[in-house]
């Protein structure tokens, strides 16, 4: 991606863009540029993806979201689900019964839609019990739907492979998250700024650029998501010491992550934390601490090897297998990203 950007730079960052059959010339600033890898890219999908975790009470699954009203059996008892608050009656008659099975059983057939929305009839259990075995894992990372973007938007486009760059005008969610989905790792592509969003307060919010963007994602996701880095949450410590994680993205002005690759790293419950590659051990220290109002995760280790990580990571969100942490420099301006996986 290094070559594309810097092949950008070189035309002055002029893309000739084709819409509507007309030759527009659109001066394009690269720093704005977004590959399959941006972790904006990944903030936008779940931004405009389907709902699909708040109905786990029925599924099971965040895969897909169960199409509302559908009618289900808990523990003999017929219950008509037609909007969310009847997840809580669902829940209710789980937890009725201690000696019971806790199975939702549907009334079949019903309806499901995918992160993509996309929709699919289902005729009985088995069919889906099927789609729940194949659906694809994921980072469980859930959808941030306490925003919404008010389109429509624009985004330019750039070919890599047959240097073509056009635009297109994306109305609506489920078109913007199969746009970004579908992305190829040979095209870059900009958003039209300025754009409007709806944050968590229902107040309109006008973004201006790409870090502006993904800072607004980012201070509303704590109200979707509680596991969002909350101000001293023990629960992230208990994560963090439970079992090894290796480096799943690093990038700090390029993606270095393969730099990382083959390292196991255990943090332990004594702030200690050991990276090990091979035969090779470098022993270092870990702490949390808050500041400004977030939670702060700090690394430093004994070897320069790993010099790249130390720094003060603000805590961005994390699950029981992923850790995303992030570094604003205010010395110069740049934006460094680390995440962890559990191995």
């Amino acid at each position: 991606m290094k070559t594309i950007k810097y092949l950008l730079m070189s035309f002055t960052a002029i893309l000739f863009i084709s819409c509507q059959n007309e030759e527009t010339i659109i001066i394009q600033d690269t720093t704005q540029n977004l590959s399959v890898s941006s972790p904006l890219a990944s903030l936008i999908s779940r931004v405009s993806q389907n709902a699909t975790s708040h109905d786990n009470v029925l599924d099971n699954s965040s895969c897909f979201n169960i199409q509302l009203p559908v009618n289900v059996i808990v523990n003999g008892k017929q219950i008509t689900v037609s909007n969310q608050n009847d997840y809580l009656t669902v829940q209710a008659a789980l937890d009725a019964f201690s000696s019971d099975d806790d199975l939702v059983n549907f009334v079949y057939p019903i309806t499901i839609q995918y992160r993509n929305w996309k929709t699919q009839l289902i005729a009985n259990s088995d069919q889906l019990e099927d789609i729940i075995e194949n659906c694809d894992e994921d980072d469980g990372f859930d959808e941030i739907d306490c925003i919404h973007i008010n389109y429509p938007i624009k985004i330019a486009i750039y070919n890599s492979n047959n240097q073509i760059a056009t635009t297109i005008t994306i109305q609506n969610d489920a078109d913007l998250y199969n746009f970004f989905e579908n992305i190829e790792s040979n095209v870059i592509v900009s958003i039209n700024y300025p754009v409007s969003i709806t944050d968590s307060k229902g107040q309109k919010v006008l973004i201006t650029n790409n870090s502006n963007f993904e800072d607004i994602i980012e201070a509303n996701i704590q109200d979707c998501d509680p596991h969002s880095g909350t101000v001293g949450n023990s629960n992230f410590i208990s994560i963090l010491t439970d079992g090894g994680w290796n480096v799943s993205y690093f990038f700090n002005k390029i993606d270095e992550t393969s730099i990382y690759n083959g390292y196991n790293f255990t943090f332990n419950s004594n702030e200690t934390v050991a990276a090990v590659k091979g035969t090779n051990t470098i022993g270092g220290t870990w702490s949390t601490f808050v500041n400004s109002g977030h939670d702060i995760f700090l690394l430093k280790f004994d070897n320069s090897a790993l010099d790249e990580l130390e720094d003060n990571w603000k805590i961005i969100e994390y699950t029981t297998t992923n850790i995303r942490l992030k570094n604003e420099s205010s010395s110069n301006g740049e934006t460094s990203y680390l995440y962890f996986t559990k191995n």
